[in-house]
């Protein structure tokens, strides 16, 4: 097996017994199966400490990232070992490249290190929630401390803030608020009424719509829009001022941003909360009112469809019937009935005084004859 020939020399030389120089020379390519920098600590570990590093490149050739990567490697393990390194005799193009390698920090990437033992994970996460709870609790806290400094009438904030994050909670979101409500009114209308069309009472969707928008799902669906919209604002505005060191000025000046800052924020929300509820009443009850034009509308279409074809005393059944040269034996039976589809009338409930002439004149007997066709008539008292 031919031996590939070499480019480049590197050599450790030792000027005075606490200096240790690294003379490089020759092309120093990456396709030239650079050394390893391992090779220049064995040399020095050789001979007495060393205090201080340089480098002579005065002969080489040419070079690339290569060099720029072994000599990184060199600088690195020798900061390690806390020696003093000399980089004036590196060429001007790898010293470039190396105060801009060393001027932007390494960005953590999403690298998979060392899975940790389990019972360490469990104490991260209890310190992490832990944390947490306990953030959540001083915040509510200072809170209520915060209102009970408000109904003492010693609350230091502005009431032009509060009227601007109440203008922002209440007439700009009753767009968003409308839409929703309207929406999912519409998609409970209709699925409400595709289900009950099956058992035939449609006539329920207009209190499934009412009654289960009003007690629960609308007011549920206005707090999600509000913490959603109106809270993702609040966030990002006051993490933009902590950003800014501008909460840090409110402390340092004496004002205490859960006064200046949450509690005008908090106020708005307390206030505009309810009456958006009430508000997206309107959209969402409304919305059920074209699903019920459809629902009766396609109830009616198939009442009709029915009507037609199941019950012989149609228009087109009797029409058929009365044609001259028809027999009823061809298709419809031999006794007709009428058959009404409507809610019979409830009857009239008869006064105390006309109850009392019927019992003590006595009934009248009357004789009503009723007949079907192909039948015998009757008589019944009525």
């Amino acid at each position: 097996m031919p031996t590939l020939e070499r480019h480049w020399t590197l050599h450790v030389e030792r000027p005075t017994p606490e200096v240790a120089r690294v003379e490089i020379t020759g092309a120093w390519r990456k396709e030239e199966q650079l050394p390893d920098p391992s090779e220049v600590w064995r040399e020095i570990e050789g001979g007495p400490p060393v205090h201080r590093l340089t480098f002579d490149t005065s002969h080489v050739t040419d070079w690339d990232s290569g060099l720029v990567t072994f000599a990184i490697k060199v600088l690195a393990e020798a900061k390690a070992r806390g020696i003093e390194c000399d980089r004036a005799g590196l060429p001007k193009g790898v010293q470039r490249l190396l105060s801009l390698a060393e001027a932007v920090p390494e960005r953590q990437t999403g690298r998979a290190g060392a899975k940790a033992f389990w019972l360490a994970r469990i104490g991260v996460r209890a310190t992490a929630g832990w944390a947490e709870t306990t953030a959540g609790l001083t915040f509510l806290g200072e809170g209520m401390l915060a209102f009970g400094t408000l109904l003492r009438g010693r609350a230091r904030f502005r009431m032009v803030d509060l009227f601007a994050v109440i203008q922002e909670c209440g007439p700009r979101a009753l767009g968003i608020v409308s839409l929703i409500s309207f929406l999912i009114g519409l998609i409970l209308g209709f699925v409400g009424a595709v289900e009950l069309q099956q058992f035939g009472a449609s006539i329920f969707v207009a209190n499934l719509v009412a009654i289960a928008m009003t007690r629960e799902i609308g007011c549920i669906m206005t707090a999600i829009v509000m913490a959603g919209r109106t809270g993702a604002a609040f966030a990002a505005q006051l993490g933009t001022m902590n950003t800014n060191q501008e909460i840090d000025a409110l402390s340092t000046m004496g004002i205490s941003p859960m006064e200046f800052l949450v509690l005008p924020r908090m106020l708005a929300l307390i206030l505009m909360m309810p009456l958006l509820t009430i508000y997206s009443r309107i959209p969402r009850t409304s919305s059920g009112t074209p699903t019920a034009r459809w629902s009766r509308r396609g109830r009616s279409c198939t009442e009709s469809t029915e009507r037609s074809t199941r019950w012989p005393h149609s228009s087109t059944a009797r029409s058929r019937a009365s044609t001259p040269g028809s027999t009823r034996s061809e298709s419809w039976p031999s006794t007709w009935t009428t058959v009404s589809t409507r809610w019979p009338r409830r009857p009239r409930p008869r006064s105390r005084r006309r109850r009392w002439r019927s019992a003590t004149s006595g009934r009248s007997s009357r004789t009503c004859a009723t007949s079907l066709p192909g039948s015998t008539p009757r008589s019944i008292r009525c």
